[in-house]
Parts: C-alpha cells; structure tokens; sequence
C-alpha cells in the first residue's frame, strides 16, 4: 500500500534558486528512466528528501521562485491535487471569516501548519488597524457578485512555516475573493505584494525627493532636450514645466560663459561621466543669477549613455556675501581706497608690467601737513570726513589705470603706471598737491590743508616693493623738512647723497673711537599691577656739536652696514656693564637690546655675546632679552632661528619688535623661537582715532595669544592709550606716557616712585 507523502514541507521550495531545479529535474529523469509508472510512495517520499537536502545545501534566492515553483507542480501533478501547490494562497472562508479550506502557500502566508488553521478566524492574523477593513470587506463579498479586492498587513510575516525572521518587513497582502452560488461561502486568493508595495513606495519617495528638493533638477536625454524638470527649476529660473520641456539647450543659460554642454563640459563628461562648477546664468526675467551645476550621467548596464541628469543651486547670495568680504579685507573702510594688502598687489602688478613696456613706474608717498591739529580742534569725525573729501579729490586728480591707497591715518600712496620720460609723474603730483590745498568746509568750518610727498621711480630705483615704498616715505620727510606743501624724488644715484652717507660713516667711526655713544633707558611696565618687568637699552649720539642724537638720525645710514655689527656688540657690552652695576646697588633690572638683522647673522654672533656674557658674571642671562626688527629682511630664516636657539640654550630670550609692520609676521612668528612681541608704536599712538590701526592692535595681541605668546605695546604716550589697551588685554606697555627713555642712574629712582594711573588699577 503507498505511503501518504508529507507535502507540508514543499511550499519552502518557493524560494529555491535555479541550481535547484537543475538537480531536481536530474533526480525526476533518472527515475524516469528506470519505470516512472512503477515509483512506490517509499521512493516518493525519499524523492523528496533529496530535494530537502539540496535546500539546505544551496543558498536560496527569492528572485528565482518560479523555476523552483515549476519543480513543486512538477511533481505534485503525479502524487496530489494541485490545488495544494498552486503559488498563490486559496482559501475558503464562510460568512463570519472562519476558515474552512486553505492550501500550503495560504498556511505558509499565515505561518501556520494547515490543521492548525482549520475553524480559526481569518481576521486574528491581520493587523487590529486592517481588522476592520477586513470585516467590510468580507460583507461587501456575501454582498455582491462581483469579484471584490482589498489589501491588509498581516500581524507577522514568516520566512519560512517553521522559523520567525524578526527582520522581516510586514507582509503586505492582496486578496480577491468572490462568494460561492450557495451564498454559504467564499473562495478567497491570497497574494504576498509587499515586494511591489515596497517598490511603490520608494517610487513615491523618489517622486517626493525629486518634487521637494530645494535644488533645482533637469533631466535631459542624450541629445541635452529636456524631458523632466522639478518645482525648484522653476521657482529659481521662472521657466515653467511647458516652457523647459522639449528644448533642446539649457534655456537659462545668460552668453556671458560657455554653454553647458559645451566642449569643455562635454569632454568632463565623456571621460568621467560628471562635471561640476558655477555657471552665469539668465532667469526669464532677464536678471543674472550664479548657479552652482552638478552634471552626472545615467549609464545602462552597458555603460550606455540614456540620461544626463542636472542638479543647480543658486548661489548668488552668497557670491555677493564673498565679494563683500573681499572688498573688506582689499579696502579702507573710511575712505573705501585700497588698504596695505591689495597696494602690494598691485605694485607687484605694475612693478611687472613697467618692466615688459619697458616703462617708469612712479611711487608717491603722501602725508598731509597739518591734519592732526584739525584732528585735535575740530575731533575725529570732522577729521574722518576731511579724509574722505580728499581721498576723493586726490582720486580724481590721478588717470585711469593709477592707483591711490590709504595706508595710516593720513598718509597715502600713489602708483602712477606708464610713465615715458623722467618729468611725466611731475603734472599729476602737481594736481596732488592742489586737490590737498584747495580749502574744504566741513559743518561750515573751512579746513585747509596741505601734502608732502615723496617719490621714487622704478626702475631707476631698482628694488622690491617694500623698499621703494620706503624710499619714497624717506623723501616725503625730506619734502616736509624743505618747506611742506611740495614733493621730492628720491635719487639714489645722486652723488651728494653717497657723499654724505661717506661722510656720515665717517663721522661714526670717529664717534665709536671717541666713546661718544651712550645708552638710555625706556622703563617697560605692567600697567594693572604697576610692576616695572624691565627697561629698553636705546644708543643715543652725544655728538659735540649737535647735542644729543637719536638713533632715527644715524642708524639707518649705517643698516647692513659692518659698522652697524660693531656698534651693536657696543651696545650689548654697555647693557650688560650697567646691568652689572645694578645689581651691585640692589636693582635686578632686566634690559632689552635691539638687534638687527644683519648683526644677528654674523657666524661669530654666538661665540661673541657668549664671551660677554663671561666677561659679566653678575649679569644673568636670563635677564638679557634679544629685540629683532620685524621689519628687518632675514635673507636666511633657517639660519637666523638656529643663531636664536643657540642663544636660548645660553638663557638669553628674544622679542620680535616694531610687529605687524612687515611682510611676513606670521613667517617670523611661526618660525622664530621670539617669547615675545611688540606691537609698533605706529599702531598703537593712532588706534584712539583710526579704526585701522585698532583693528590691526586686536589682530597682533589675538596672535600672541594664539601663538602662546607675551605681548607688550610700544608708543603709549596717554592714559586712554593704556586704558584702551588694557580693555583688549594688553597689559605689559611703555611710551612717554608712562616715562621717556632716561639716563641709567635716574632708573632707579624713577622706579621706587612710579606708580601707574588710577584709571589702570581700575
């Protein structure tokens, strides 16, 4: 007698994959071959423990249910009714939802065995939201005729009849169902759509993404003709979906750049299949917008080209907000002239054309005589308009092509370009000098002022910028000291000129031979705790004829000169003497000594200030601190930092002076092992009255603070000065306002009886 088959177990092989069926089929040929007709219920059942163990042994893919359904109906023709194997779930419920037939694919949708679902409602495995809808739709059945539809969620969703995958997204199902003629039942078809419901959804979540994104999209076929837009498209260009469909070019495009499907972008888009860049473009309305375009093309499996597809944002905003930062980092805010930064460039800029046009090049330097005491008498803000009226003049008396710049408070420069013949830059300084005379009222109070200036020419004058920058500053003093109100050429191939720096060295050398040189002291303080932390050693010329002399008037003849070396062991020598002398009367005073540049690159400089330190015992290194010009030109900074830090290692420290008035600051700040910095007497004497100045005050004390640095402030020559300087956290200082450089043997006294301004201590 033939054994009953338990098909229970065939419904999992839905999900076999094509090696499945292959083996499958194998297994039904071979039997076939030996008597189909004669096959028992045992070999039957052993047929299908085969196929149980290529399941196991295979990994399924839900992809390839069909070829493993043709195997299930394969050999369920022979053995059953197909009624049990069809894919689809069959049901057959009465009027109050009970189950009275079910086939395996339903019991496996259920994920029960059938028996178990044989009189249970169907309703307890829908989810208590679809129940309801079940029900209506159950008595729309017995209701009508008509085959009916609905969709519920199963309350779990099974892998298998046998294990729970909790992974599993809920089981969307689909049921069509129709009553039987008696009216007594129904026949129910169960269908598993969540795959097609989750496809759905994401249909309708790329839809949404497209439809609401805040970046405009085009979709373009192969040829660039429009064929999608989305509501972004239109809300940024002012086209409308009619308007962009169907062109075949980007009909926003403004003919100020090339065109988006233009060779360039073609050829980004053959080899890499994107391109990305801003783009100019045309809103319907005729206004100008900058677009930020990501150009990406959709390949087939082929690698075939079927679509372009075009994001853009409109970045316009935010290009003006960058513009704006531009001309705010590249212009004076009073006087909306160009600042340091963007005059640099731009003389570097002439600099190299003047020398392809085989051309002058003139550099102006003006300062205008009298603007201060306007300043005192009339205030700032009168004094604030007074230099836009005349920045404004001045502009206009130069051509087109030439630059004005405001550098300080009330000093500019020009850079006249083209100039042919030596005397052609002497009719626009003469317009200069007019616009600056001509009388300005300002709050019905006529003001009048004038200018000096200083020129040089390049390339007769054959430097950098920076120097013939300060070329031209030296000959606008030599204008202000010949009369004011006229100007200057700085000749530096004038004979006069080497005759008296000659006779100027030579007079140096007869000073350093006759001991002629002293030192001053300049106390150096902290202005909140009233402690004096040190003084500054500043040479002074007691010449015998002139009187005192200071250093302005006799070190600059003598820069990068060996002289300059000499004089400045001299100074160190004399320092550390007087430090020495100090001690001995009970004042550990720490000095400060200028070093230039030059002198500090010198082989023997180590070897030398080490044997001064021995000839001075008494005086400790430690208390000896190093000034370096910032503005100096350090030709070779490796080599000047490691001349630094064999100095450290003998307890000698450095500060960077006259900071923020150079080039490269930030360089020397990084590179240059300076514990400390000074910010330049020039910023600090006008930042009460110039935005500038303040600015660049706050700048120099946040990099010392960044950097890990002290920061001392020179040119304090008022109490606001250091109470201003105090509110930005400066509180180390000296300048006349706290005392003027001094005779060392009045140190000591000044010291017990200073004490700092009331103001400061609060």
């Amino acid at each position: 007698m033939k054994q009953t088959v338990p098909f229970e177990m065939l419904p999992q092989l839905y999900a076999d994959a094509a090696e499945l069926r292959r083996r499958a089929e194998e297994q039904l040929h071979r039997r076939t071959q030996q008597d189909q007709a004669s096959l028992s219920g045992l070999e039957t059942e052993k047929l299908l423990h085969e196929l149980q163990v290529c399941q196991i042994e295979l990994e399924l893919q839900n992809e390839e249910l069909r070829n493993a359904q043709f195997v299930v109906e394969t050999v369920a023709a022979r053995y059953t009714d197909l009624y049990d194997f069809s894919p689809m779930g069959l049901v057959s419920m009465t009027s109050e939802g009970t189950i009275q037939q079910i086939n395996l694919s339903g019991a496996h949708l259920l994920g029960k065995q059938r028996a178990k679902l044989m009189g249970a409602r169907f309703d307890i495995f829908v989810t208590q939201f679809d129940r309801p809808v079940f029900n209506d739709f159950l008595q729309q059945v017995f209701a009508s005729e008509a085959k009916q539809t609905c969709e519920v969620i199963l309350a779990h969703k099974l892998k298998s009849a046998i294990k729970a995958e909790k992974d599993q997204p809920p089981c969307t199902l689909q049921i069509e169902a129709t009553h039987s003629a008696d009216g007594q039942e129904c026949r129910m078809v169960l269908m598993d759509v969540t795959e097609r419901k989750q496809s759905e959804e994401q249909l309708k979540l790329a839809a949404s993404v497209f439809t609401h994104a805040r970046e405009g999209i085009i979709i373009t076929d192969t040829m660039g003709t429009i064929i999608q837009i989305n509501d972004t498209f239109t809300s940024i260009t002012g086209y409308s979906r009619e308007e962009a469909i169907g062109n075949n070019r980007l009909i926003f495009q403004s003919g100020y750049q090339i065109p988006v499907l233009s060779f360039t972008i073609r050829k980004s888009l053959l080899q890499k299949k994107h391109w990305y860049g801003e783009l100019w473009s045309l809103r319907k309305n005729g206004n100008i917008f900058v677009g930020l375009f990501a150009i990406s093309a959709v390949c087939d499996a082929s690698d075939r080209v079927q679509n372009y597809v075009i994001l853009f944002t409109d970045i316009t905003v935010m290009k003006e907000h960058q513009q704006q930062l531009e001309h705010i980092a590249h212009y004076d805010t009073l006087t909306n002239l160009p600042n340091r930064v963007l005059l640099a460039d731009r003389l570097h800029h002439a600099m190299i054309q003047s020398e392809r046009r085989k051309q002058l090049l003139a550099v102006a330097y003006l300062d205008l005589d009298g603007f201060k005491t306007i300043n005192d008498i009339h205030g700032h803000e009168v004094g604030d308009k007074l230099l836009v009226i005349l920045s404004q003049r001045m502009k206009e008396a130069l051509r087109d092509g030439d630059t004005l710049a405001r550098i300080g408070g009330d000093e500019f420069v020009a850079i006249l370009v083209d100039i042919e013949r030596n005397t052609d830059y002497e009719p626009i300084l003469a317009r200069l000098l007019q616009a600056t005379a001509d009388p300005i009222i300002v709050r019905d109070v006529t003001l009048q002022v004038s200018a000096s200036i200083g020129v040089t020419l390049y390339p007769q004058d054959r430097t950098d910028a920076d120097r013939l920058i300060r070329h031209a500053d030296q000959a606008m003093y030599v204008a202000k000291l010949t009369g004011k109100n006229r100007y200057h050429l700085f000749d530096v191939n004038q004979d006069t000129a080497i005759k008296t720096q000659r006779e100027s060295l030579d007079a140096i050398r007869s000073a350093i031979d006759h001991c002629e040189f002293v030192l001053y002291f300049q106390p150096k303080v902290n202005m909140k705790s009233g402690e004096v932390i040190g003084a500054e050693a500043l040479i002074r010329w007691q010449h015998p004829e002139r009187g005192l002399v200071l250093p302005g008037d006799f070190l600059p003849i003598i820069d990068d000169h060996p002289i300059s070396v000499e004089l400045g062991i001299w100074v160190i020598d004399s320092a550390l003497k007087q430090m020495t002398i100090w001690r001995t009367a009970g004042l550990d005073l720490p000095v400060s000594v200028n070093v230039t540049a030059h002198q500090l690159a010198q082989q023997d400089f180590v070897t030398k200030l080490s044997a001064l330190l021995a000839k001075y015992p008494e005086a400790k290194p430690c208390r000896l601190e190093l000034e370096i010009l910032e503005t100096s030109a350090l030709e070779d900074i490796s080599e000047v930092s490691a001349i630094m830090h064999a100095c450290l290692e003998m307890g000698v420290s450095f500060a960077l002076d006259d900071f923020g008035t150079g080039f490269s600051s930030l360089t020397y700040l990084k590179r240059l092992p300076a514990d400390l910095l000074k910010i330049d007497q020039s910023f600090v004497r006008d930042m009460l009255d110039d935005l500038d100045d303040r600015a660049i005050v706050t700048g120099v004390i946040g990099l010392a603070n960044a950097f890990h640095r002290q920061v001392i402030a020179e040119g304090v020559e008022t109490i606001d000065h250091g109470s201003q300087l105090l509110t930005m956290g400066c509180v180390l200082a000296q300048g006349y306002g706290i005392a003027r450089p001094m005779p060392a043997a009045e140190m000591p006294t000044w010291i017990a009886n200073w004490c700092p301004d009331k103001a400061w201590k609060e």
